[in-house]
């Protein structure tokens, strides 16, 4: 079993391309055992964003503070605590935050399934 408070947990600037002010941690992962899901936590500055990409698998998300958007290429939806997000495999998505103060979520992803090659935790750089 691990329990940790976050803060416990380092965190680490995301290193895709045209990530923004975007630091993740991971709280839960392959490195601690979990054989289905690592639970990532994600802090956006105050005009940063997450990169506009997609990938073969799925994302649940929960956002805990802050404002923001996310996109799904065409259309923007509002974020707000208590909002959840389900992306689909292959869904382009963006978090973008608008507010004034950090915007910080919780993402879940599932670990390689079925024909999937890559490490999904690596997207977002997150080892």
């Amino acid at each position: 079993m691990k329990v940790a408070h976050f803060e416990q947990v380092p965190d680490d600037a995301v290193k895709m391309e045209e990530a923004n002010g975007c630091r993740v941690r991971c709280l839960i992962g392959p490195d601690d055992g979990a054989p289905s899901f690592t639970m990532r936590q994600f802090e956006v500055a105050p005009g940063g964003n997450t990169p506009k990409h997609s990938h073969g698998y799925e994302h649940e998300v929960f956002v805990l503070e802050g404002e923001g958007v996310v996109s799904d290429g065409r259309d923007e939806h509002r974020l707000s605590p208590g909002v959840a997000v389900y992306i689909a495999p292959d869904e382009i998505h963006q978090f973008r935050n608008t507010g004034s103060g950090p915007l910080k979520f919780l993402c879940l992803i599932p670990h390689p399934l079925r024909s999937m090659t890559s490490p999904c935790a690596a997207a977002c750089g997150c080892a």
